[in-house]
């Protein structure tokens, strides 16, 4: 085992910012911490680079407890979201650094920089200063510079934020390519599950300095295990209902929904069913539920529907050619069908799930 985080808890005076903690990387894996802000990744991975002191708990690294060890015995490289390079060297000197603390050879150290320019497509960029590039190549020295003393384990703290969404998604494709060539341990943190879902192996998903699931990216995406889960990860509708009599109900007037559940036959419930999981129909009586097309909006190779029923509005995703074939006309009245959903009890009530979705910004 690479990395072994073993019940971590750390304290920021009455801030409980990491609660008691574990998860394994396996040698060469790539491992994202997902969370919103506060949900203590950050920390965690400066604790494993040796940057912070868990109040509890241990860090092994392959075999090793380095809980006590500083930072420079741990073999770690580090990359964070502001560069962190020295605006006064050039290219080629920023990734020598590291190298000439260690006081390599000379020629060792022109070899492994010519080596790094060609891994991070820099080459004929060697003499540039930081303020001449973009930030996107910015970040591509940043990872070459933490990469030169050949770590054992490589630590991405959001190393994307600073860059504009196009710049983000080319930058993720590249690292997951290059991550497949070099199979160094890693373990990246970001907020953007898009960007998680595409470059991890495996993603440990963090709520309020706790860890919510651990699972390969298809497995968190499609069997979410807790609410928070199934509405951070994706884009999911969230639907406030009532289980009567069995039935699953949405409004004063009794509306039910296409699905059953396995809880008591009485209680408020939280159904969560994600837009490409939503189907509709002309045939009003192959569903319960019907609705009106209130909104059609292109999104490229995909068309976003907006549905109302009942005093829900409900998005659902279609590709485009099938959207087109269908023809769907704003106004028409559908029946709508969950092809896949996940469903919650909800024991504190609707009102108290609202305000924490609304808190961790999954809704207005």
């Amino acid at each position: 085992m690479a990395i072994a985080v073993s019940n971590l808890t750390k304290r920021f005076g009455d801030c409980l910012a990491v609660d008691d903690v574990s998860f394994l990387v396996e040698q060469g894996e790539l491992v994202t911490l997902l969370g919103p802000s506060g949900s203590g990744k950050s920390t965690i991975l400066r604790i494993i680079a040796g940057l912070e002191e868990p109040d509890a708990g241990t860090i092994y690294l392959y075999g090793n407890d380095v809980s006590s060890s500083p930072p420079q015995k741990r073999n770690v490289g580090f990359v964070f979201q502001n560069y962190a390079l020295f605006k006064h060297l050039t290219v080629q000197k920023n990734i020598a650094f590291g190298l000439e603390v260690q006081k390599r050879p000379k020629h060792k150290i022109q070899e492994r920089v010519k080596e790094l320019l060609h891994l991070v497509k820099l080459e004929g960029y060697e003499d540039r200063y930081p303020s001449q590039l973009s930030g996107g190549q910015r970040q591509r020295v940043a990872l070459a510079r933490s990469l030169a003393p050949e770590p054992k384990v490589l630590l991405l703290d959001e190393p994307f934020g600073a860059l504009d969404a196009k710049v983000r998604q080319n930058l993720a494709t590249w690292l997951r390519d290059l991550h497949r060539q070099i199979h160094i341990t890693s373990v990246f943190v970001t907020h953007d599950q898009d960007e998680a879902i595409e470059i991890s192996d495996e993603i440990v998903v963090l709520n309020r300095g706790k860890v919510e699931q651990i699972g390969k990216p298809e497995e968190i995406y499609d069997r979410p295990r807790t609410r928070f889960v199934a509405s951070f990860v994706g884009t999911a509708n969230v639907i406030e209902a009532t289980v009567r009599d069995g039935k699953v109900v949405i409004g004063n007037d009794g509306m039910q929904l296409p699905i059953r559940v396995g809880f008591p036959d009485h209680g408020e419930v939280v159904v969560l069913v994600r837009p490409e999981d939503i189907a509709i129909s002309r045939d009003v009586s192959h569903g319960d539920l019907t609705g009106t097309i209130t909104g059609v909006r292109y999104r490229g190779d995909v068309y976003e529907a907006t549905l109302e029923t009942f005093g829900l509005s409900i998005h659902m995703i279609q590709p485009k050619e099938g959207f087109l074939e269908q023809n769907w006309q704003l106004g028409e009245t559908v029946a709508i069908l969950f092809d896949r959903f996940k469903s919650f009890q909800a024991e504190e009530g609707h009102e108290a799930i609202r305000e924490r979705l609304r808190s961790l910004g999954y809704i207005e």
